[in-house]
């Protein structure tokens, strides 16, 4: 044996006739052998491009293996149900043993566990939500929609409501089933069910929760509502919550966009007893008249005739009236006593936008 190849096989002769091997065996430590002995050997400046593999060989042998491993989605995710696999499908998943079942359990195993995490009344909500998103319904962000929608998020406020005084059990039932988040911007979903004014656009707000619920506590409190006409539409939510406790709601809008919107809000609650109708709020609409409740939802410096005459006799009226540039608005209650008799009463301080003529 040469000093040459002493150093690339170090066994001796005797080692390798100690037993005998298979024709296999022979080649498998030969290519052992060059590999290790290539490893030992410095890189070259310019690496010489690789040929093809092993696998790309196995590869090029067996088309159907080929056409397995070129579909690795099909062996990753299985198809939805009720859906028909892919052809070859099955020969793919044969290919890779093992590989297949646990990258299903990596991909999937998450969206289960949170799906077991979630409370059952957060996952319904959700799905009524994106329901009646389909339908039309503002977009909210899906991160939020689990906790706005929730049952429990309402009825806090409710308990709000009824720790500040409002007692009739048909507004705070109304309060607890309209889904306020719906009837505001995306923006602002976050903050739908906190006691604040927010802008709806236009330089119109939506009332808080507590001011809604006191004025329909109001105009509603002893009787039962057949006929109610709003003055001041916005984005549709006080219409939402009357058509809880009366039988008609009217509700006029002055500034088309706004009616335009709340159109939009109130069509997936498909709410059967509201009618929209855009035009000055002031002049109200005598052609319903009268009307057991008016509730007015932006503030003048006093009650229009108008509005006072479309009142039934023993209806009621609210509206806050007073300056807004003084800040000085009071909620008054207005209550038709006779034909020709009207009794008011000042209750609590407002801030509202102004009641303005005319339509835009």
């Amino acid at each position: 044996m040469t000093d040459e190849r002493a150093k690339r096989f170090p066994l001796a002769l005797a080692d390798l006739v100690r037993e005998r091997r298979s024709p296999a065996a022979r080649g498998q430590d030969a290519r052992g052998k060059q590999v290790a002995a290539s490893a030992l050997k410095p890189a070259p400046a310019q690496p010489a491009k690789p040929g093809p593999s092993r696998a790309a060989n196995a590869t090029m042998k067996n088309p159907a293996t080929a056409a397995a491993s070129a579909k690795p989605a099909t062996s990753v995710f299985p198809p939805r149900s009720g859906a028909k696999p892919a052809p070859g499908a099955a020969n793919a998943t044969k290919a890779v043993p093992g590989a297949n079942k646990s990258a299903a359990q990596t991909h999937h195993a998450p969206r289960t566990s949170a799906l077991r995490a979630a409370p059952r009344s957060a996952e319904r909500a959700l799905n009524a939500s994106a329901a009646g998103t389909r339908k039309g319904a503002p977009n909210v962000a899906l991160a939020s929609m689990q906790t706005l929608t929730s049952e429990r998020v309402r009825e806090r406020m409710v308990e709000r409501l009824r720790s500040n005084g409002v007692t009739d059990p048909r507004v705070l039932n109304a309060m607890s089933v309209v889904p306020r988040h719906m009837f505001v911007d995306p923006g602002l979903a976050a903050q739908a069910y906190e006691d604040a004014a927010l802008p709806i656009g236009h330089h119109q707000t939506i009332s808080k929760p507590s001011v809604v619920a006191r004025m329909i506590e109001l105009v509603a409190a002893g009787r039962t509502l057949s006929k109610v006409l709003e003055i001041g539409t916005g984005c549709g939510y006080q219409a939402a919550v009357l058509s809880q406790v009366a039988t008609e709601v009217y509700s006029i809008e002055r500034v088309r966009p706004l009616s335009e919107r709340a159109k939009l809000n109130l069509r997936p609650l498909r709410v059967p007893n509201i009618r929209l109708h855009y035009g000055d709020g002031r002049l109200g609409l005598p052609a319903a008249a009268p009307f057991d409740a008016i509730v007015i939802a932006c503030a003048g410096l006093d009650v229009p005739q108008a509005l006072l005459d479309q009142l039934a006799v023993g209806g009621k009226l609210v509206a806050p009236v007073g300056s807004q540039a003084a800040q000085s608005q009071v909620l008054t209650l207005v209550t038709r006593v006779a034909a020709a008799q009207w009794r008011e009463e000042q209750l609590d301080r407002v801030f509202f936008v102004p009641l303005k003529s005319g339509v835009i």
